[in-house]
């Protein structure tokens, strides 16, 4: 619900669990009241008369709903802009407010120039959530040098922590807790797409929160490219942060007539800890940012770890008889199917089958793959293209690129240009017709390259292409999902590189990382629920020794980490033992009657390296103990269980009851490396 007090000039935004309050100063100036526990329209305009006057004698202003440059104002801004003539900044002229429904936008104008901003909100039934974003609309030439969705403002600590997830390729995800420190802190990608090293969300806490106590505070912005945050704590105690697409040193330049929209920044009060914010996360992502479909992502088998770019027609049919033996849903054909493309010095941009590897194309395959009750997939690099081959030979200027500039080569390959309209339509017919043609129902988009010599030749916004190319694969990918709606899209970027709410909206999932070694995956893993759903969290089961640390490790334990997200598996079936084949039979089929739970289940974090999947009726614990030296004789308790209700073990058909699972927990693992057991409840009537 939005409620508005005309005389205080005050707006309050009603959720389910919280409330959201700001208001107009007589300056017109936008100022925060109010983040957190649920209040009426008549507490927040007592809790505003209450707030301090501004300090006059402060360098900080302080406390604004958005920040703009201008004034006695000198923190990070969400606003700066630049006039021909030079004059920089903008001051508020509020003109007017509109309610639809969830959405709230506040519209304002420059006091002098001809320059105006609307501010928006969006709340929905049913999530706690805020959605923020601007527009802002020129009517005059203007230079657009920092334009944020959305400034945050928490309510005045003692002190400030906070949590974010940090990484390399193959280390993704790997979550940390800092104190916040007085000045700024920028968390930033200037990659052009999301990046491994660091996730375009923030939790900021007391330093008080635990896993299921405390105030925590969050935001996420819903962007695949090149960002920047921007967390603030002043010398006077208070924390702030504003964020938005861009980094540092770009400039966006506006016509009259023209407007500016960010993508929307997502922000959340949580008072039950990290674990609260984060299933409200969940429940946010699956029902309002991910794709409609059915929670159970498919089965998946994937060729690359067996095969690399050694590939041919026969040995992949190989592979998807023994898949089919195990009981995978969908068989994905990885790199090296299309082109000349042997290895990654060739073929990237010639969509097309490679005649000699599959010299009557793919339908055979395909067809070879549906009649052993499987569905087809397979693995693109839409924005990447290597000088070898046709595509570029025929379209040199497509790529990234600035005149006069070396054109630098990175994994022997350069970026597509899809700011290009030309690039766009070129990428939707051959994928729509590859997919069509072939029935694929899994496709996996790659991207393996980070932005260089980032331009478009005689482009009038040359730096507008930052923001376009980003919209322009958005566009593909929307597209493609409507000529194929039943397709499922997988987002990876050199692994984890391209997770955030923007590419999600449009996947079903993403892969997590391209370490697929189960010991490191437990923290990974932990990195990416933090704030993403399991369903989204690519999983595969791969060869032990692992390829990627050559670390061994048992089948079970393999298996029991990739249950926890969406499972798949990419080891080489050849290669496995009779045993291991019959293993991987009962693991999957154990994966597909739990999978319903961990896809549609709520997700808790217990200790001792453990997690929980909990429905109405069903309860689903993995525990993994990764090294026998850090054996505990704790017990892990069970959480969000009814301590009234009975719940039976599927495998043994042992009864518990909720309150001792709760207060007593199930029995610590047996002391040895890399264990770990799966427990699966189901609630049952006294």
């Amino acid at each position: 619900m939005i409620s508005h007090h005309p005389e205080a000039r005050l707006w309050l935004l009603s959720t389910p669990g919280t409330s959201y309050a700001f208001q107009l100063d007589a300056d017109d100036v936008p100022r925060h009241v109010h983040w957190g526990r649920p209040l009426t329209l008549e507490q927040a305009v007592v809790i505003a008369a209450d707030l301090p006057a501004e300090d006059p004698g402060s360098d900080d202003a302080g406390g604004e709903e958005y920040v703009v440059e201008g004034g006695l104002r000198f923190g990070a801004p969400s606003l700066t802009v630049r006039f021909d003539d030079g004059v920089r900044g903008f001051e508020w002229r509020f003109l007017s407010h509109t309610v639809e429904g969830g959405r709230l936008t506040l519209s304002f104008a420059d006091r002098v120039r001809s320059l105006g901003l609307d501010l928006h909100y969006r709340i929905l039934d049913g999530h706690d959530q805020i959605e923020r974003w601007a527009v802002l609309t020129a009517d005059e030439p203007v230079d657009v040098l920092r334009f944020d969705s959305a400034a945050w403002t928490l309510p005045a600590r003692d002190d400030y922590r906070v949590s974010h997830v940090v990484g390399e390729w193959g280390r993704e995800f790997q979550l940390q807790r800092d104190r916040v420190p007085v000045g700024e802190t920028v968390f930033t990608s200037r990659l052009g797409i999301t990046g491994q090293h660091a996730g375009p969300w923030l939790m900021l806490d007391a330093h008080d929160a635990t896993e299921e106590h405390g105030e925590v505070w969050s935001a996420a912005l819903a962007w695949s490219g090149s960002r920047r945050i921007t967390l603030r704590r002043d010398p006077y105690g208070r924390a702030s942060w504003t964020g938005g697409f861009g980094h540092e040193g770009l400039v966006w330049k506006l016509v009259p007539g023209e407007s500016l929209e960010t993508p929307v920044f997502t922000g959340l009060y949580a008072p039950d800890g990290f674990g609260g914010a984060s299933r409200r996360w969940h429940a946010y992502i699956e029902r309002q940012v991910l794709p409609a479909r059915p929670a159970e992502r498919p089965l998946i088998f994937n060729s690359w770890e067996a095969t690399e770019f050694d590939i041919t027609e026969k040995q992949q049919a190989e592979l998807a008889e023994l898949a089919a033996g195990v009981g995978i849903e969908v068989f994905v054909v990885d790199d090296a199917w299309f082109g000349t493309r042997t290895s990654d010095m060739a073929g990237l941009g010639d969509w097309w089958p490679n005649p000699d590897r599959f010299p009557a194309g793919l339908g055979p395959l395909a067809d070879r793959v549906r009649a052993l009750g499987m569905g087809f997939g397979l693995w693109v690099e839409p924005e990447g293209v290597n000088p070898d081959s046709d595509l570029f030979r025929a379209h040199p200027d497509w790529i990234l690129h600035q005149d006069g500039r070396t054109r630098t080569l990175r994994r022997n390959q350069h970026v597509l240009n899809f700011a290009r309209r030309d690039v766009r339509e070129w990428a939707v017919e051959w994928l729509v017709r590859t997919v069509t043609e072939l029935d694929v129902v899994f496709l996996k988009w790659d991207m393996n390259r980070s932005f260089s010599e980032v331009g478009q030749p005689g482009a009038a916004d040359p730096d507008r292409i930052w923001i376009e190319h980003t919209r322009g694969v958005y566009e593909v990918m929307d597209r493609l999902r409507a000529a194929r709606p039943g397709l499922y899209l997988e987002s990876c970027a050199g692994g984890g590189g391209r997770a955030d709410l923007g590419v999600l909206a449009r996947a079903d999932q993403v892969w997590t990382s391209d370490n697929t070694d189960a010991a490191d995956r437990i923290a990974i893993q932990h990195g990416h629920c933090q704030l993403l759903p399991a369903r989204t969290m690519g999983a595969w089961v791969t060869d032990s020794p692992n390829s990627f640390t050559a670390r061994p490790t048992s089948i079970r334990y393999r298996f029991h980490v990739s249950m926890a997200g969406a499972m798949g598996i990419g080891g080489d079936l050849r290669k496995w033992s009779e045993e291991d084949l019959a293993w991987a039979r009962m693991l999957v089929e154990q994966y597909k009657r739990i999978r319903p739970v961990v896809h549609g289940g709520a997700l808790y974090r217990l200790d001792h390296d453990a997690v929980q999947y909990l429905t109405e009726d069903e309860v689903v614990v993995f525990q993994f103990q990764p090294s026998a030296l850090n054996r505990s004789v704790v017990r892990t308790r069970l959480k969000g269980l009814d301590p009234d209700a009975r719940y039976r073990d599927v495998a043994t058909g042992a009864v518990h009851e909720g309150a001792v699972l709760l207060g007593h927990g199930l029995p610590p693992l047996l002391s040895f490396d890399w264990t770990s057991e799966l427990v699966h409840l189901r609630r049952v009537p006294r």
